[in-house]
């Protein structure tokens, strides 16, 4: 797939390995790499728009993005972190949630779904997770991550549907890559089960290859690391 390739969110374990990944596999002409902390031409904080404008505009500069990928994500933050009861629940907290996981990937949407090209396959992904699916949820808890989540993948399917009149085949999905070896799980993996807690590398390869079997059909979908539907 010629073109450029974009990730948001490539300071992070998920973000830079897929940023290695593509840039190993050598698709694409251009790899770029946007990041919170990282500097110059290369940041990019998903809760500033300014400098997603900037990223945007630096990208626009050719040649057209034909995958974005948004790796950006919020689940722990200094002391505070998923609840586990509605006693829990801080306002500031749940707002910071939706700010990185669900607004900011929006923003990012706003500014580089119109520089995808008109033809051929281009694709939009955002990283989700399963427990933002409705359906799926059993054990509750988790108030402010689940929810930004679920908010993420309705506004995915939103974006799917006006991206459809700029481009008939473009593709523009969620993605869950499961549980990652990375600083955003880490507090997480106790319970994880035996061979589900991935590493970056492996972890990065399989959504890649969750994208590389994707087809127009599937815009404005979920789909888990292993290429499962996830129903909202």
């Amino acid at each position: 797939m010629a073109g450029a390739a974009v990730i948001i969110g490539a300071s992070g374990g998920i973000g830079g390995a897929l940023a290695d990944a593509i840039a190993d596999e050598g698709a694409f002409d251009v790899v770029h790499r946007f990041g919170r902390s990282l500097k110059g031409d290369a940041h990019c904080d998903v809760t500033d728009e300014s400098s997603i404008a900037a990223a945007a505009a630096r990208v626009a500069k050719g040649p057209a993005p034909t995958l974005v990928i948004v790796a950006s994500g919020l689940l722990h933050e200094g002391d505070s972190g998923p609840e586990k009861a509605l006693g829990q629940i801080d306002g500031e907290w749940m707002l910071r949630n939706f700010a990185v996981n669900s607004v900011g990937p929006m923003l990012v949407a706003k500014h580089f779904v119109p520089l995808l090209p008109r033809t051929g396959t281009p694709v939009f992904a955002a990283l989700s997770a399963r427990v933002g699916s409705i359906t799926d949820n059993r054990l509750g808890g988790w108030y402010s991550y689940r929810a930004s989540k679920t908010a993420l993948n309705m506004l995915i399917r939103t974006v799917a549907i006006e991206a459809k009149r700029m481009s008939d085949r473009s593709i523009v999905v969620a993605l869950h890559p499961g549980t990652v070896d990375t600083a955003l799980s880490k507090p997480f993996q106790g319970n994880v089960a035996p061979g589900q807690l991935f590493d970056a590398g492996r972890a990065a390869v399989q959504l890649l290859d969750v994208i590389d079997g994707l087809g127009p059909k599937d815009s404005g979908r979920i789909f888990a690391w292993d290429g499962a539907e996830i129903v909202p």
